[in-house]
């Protein structure tokens, strides 16, 4: 049986995270979760010996968890290119985001944005992947599932200079110091595990998140197989997934195996990114959003 909680206020044992909020985005990315990275970390005890996070997507929760050993991944290569050359190469990150803006606007724009489309969809790479996430429309990066072609327009705004990017490029270099990236699948992360360790899971959303690379083809079902062996060695394993849409009226309905989870919490994520991308120019009254927060260690 799982205990619903809404408040981060009942840990026993250990002492839990403070985190303060951090909102300086590196990449633009669909379920990214910057504006409450520090609520979800809240939920991580201090005493980790590994921090491992096995679908990194924007790396909001590593960045502001800031752990002095981590292990990020994700089975996406060109992600991974973007996390390593952060690592790396600062520089050259900074440079590939450089020569596609001037691109950009050497082409007016909208017509720069679909030559850079064009050249990441010919071979999907890093670089092209870095500008695209920043300057498609609602920062939503889509992909046809037949051929995985990148289908997103550019969006409407200006994406923000190479000065200001390589501002972010040291601040995020700084705060991810202690992580190595490694391109795998998660049950490779997962077994690379042992007890003490802490892994956070964001994982494609079964609800909405389809239209993601890599969404087509995840199996919840095999995470939870992952996640009960993990648990079983004494690894704790924290879970954001579908919760609640619609403001609340509807709960999503995930097939959650009995005694896997000791807690599970919702944090507020405010209004649905994929659906401001949907229904743009409306205000999304209806369209707040909570995720589910599972985890498999106790609070008392």
């Amino acid at each position: 049986m799982r205990v619903r909680e809404d408040t981060p206020d009942m840990f026993y044992g250990t002492a839990f995270q403070a985190v303060r909020p951090f909102k300086t985005q590196l990449l633009k990315w669909i379920g990214n979760k910057q504006r409450f990275a520090h609520e979800i970390a809240s939920y991580f005890p201090t005493n980790i010996r590994v921090y491992r996070e096995p679908f990194i997507g924007s790396g909001a929760i590593l960045a502001a968890l800031q752990p002095t050993t981590a292990v990020a991944s994700d089975v996406f290569r060109p992600l991974i290119q973007i996390w390593q050359t952060l690592h790396d190469d600062p520089e050259l990150l900074i440079s590939w985001y450089r020569e596609r803006f001037e691109r950009y606007h050497a082409n007016g724009g909208a017509d720069g944005y679909s030559l850079i489309r064009d050249s990441y969809n010919a071979s999907p790479n890093g670089a092209d992947l870095l500008f695209l996430c920043r300057s498609a429309y609602g920062g939503v990066v889509r992909f046809r599932k037949a051929d995985g072609y990148m289908s997103t327009p550019c969006g409407v705004h200006s994406p923000i200079s190479p000065t200001s990017f390589a501002e972010r490029v040291e601040v995020w270099r700084r705060r991810t110091l202690g992580a190595e990236f490694r391109c795998c699948d998660f049950a490779e992360s997962f077994r690379d595990a042992s007890a003490g360790d802490l892994i956070y899971c964001d994982p494609p959303y079964a609800d909405s998140q389809a239209i993601l690379y890599g969404g087509q083809d995840f199996s919840l079902k095999r995470l939870f197989e992952e996640i009960a062996l993990a648990k079983d060695r004494g690894v704790r394993v924290a879970l954001s997934i579908d919760g609640t849409k619609k403001s609340g009226d509807k709960l999503c309905e995930l097939d959650i195996p009995d005694d896997l989870f000791e807690v599970e919490a919702f944090v507020n994520c405010g209004r649905s990114m994929l659906r401001r991308f949907q229904r743009a120019g409306e205000t999304l009254e209806d369209e707040l959003v909570s995720d589910r927060l599972l985890l498999t260690y106790k609070r008392s």
